[in-house]
């Protein structure tokens, strides 16, 4: 039997969580998104997505299966502040995360990445560029999100499964080192 991975993808409203899970899934997607109503008008903030319609109301979840021995599991948190209580729920027992940044709006992603950082779960920044390319290079980013835990930052469009993979891979590969160093011997032992 494989053993089960378990990662969040994080980030602000309407960066594209929901699109990297349905991008890269090999099984048809848990989607709970909603049409937006006239409820919404004043609590959730458009700025910057003003074709949104939709938004996830609980949970995405999609599954890759990475080889013979491992599948990874990708739970899609909501990105309104108003949901925020489930993401204590949601990372229990998560390998890390990947949080999702909008370049046209940086400042989105800063909760999350304070959420994973305080909680000391591994992530990547996938820099969702799918509106166009940014203007930002992967390491302009990283400065202006002043990361205090090392976390890869990869320029991505999640649209497309290859570009979402690489992210995913960035994520792996970051938290298998993290992991390597908790557990090597401290110097003077």
């Amino acid at each position: 039997m494989p053993t089960a991975l378990k990662i969040l993808v994080a980030g602000g409203f309407g960066v594209g969580k929901t699109t990297m899970i349905s991008s890269v899934s090999e099984v048809p997607p848990l989607e709970t998104d909603e049409y937006m109503t006239q409820a919404s008008l004043g609590v959730d903030d458009l700025a910057g997505t003003p074709e949104k319609s939709t938004t996830t109301v609980a949970m995405d979840f999609g599954r890759i299966t990475l080889d013979l021995d491992h599948v990874l599991y990708m739970f899609g948190t909501p990105g309104q502040e108003r949901f925020w209580f489930m993401w204590d729920d949601l990372a229990l027992g998560s390998l890390g995360a990947v949080v999702l940044a909008d370049p046209r709006r940086l400042t989105d992603s800063f909760a999350s990445v304070d959420f994973f950082e305080q909680r000391q779960i591994p992530f990547a920044v996938g820099v969702n560029c799918f509106w166009g390319q940014s203007d930002f290079s992967a390491q302009e980013v990283q400065t202006a999100m002043n990361l205090r835990t090392p976390a890869p930052v990869v320029m991505c469009d999640v649209r497309h499964r290859g570009s979402s993979k690489q992210v995913l891979l960035a994520l792996l590969e970051s938290a298998k080192a993290q992991a390597a160093r908790r557990l090597s011997p401290s110097p003077g032992y």
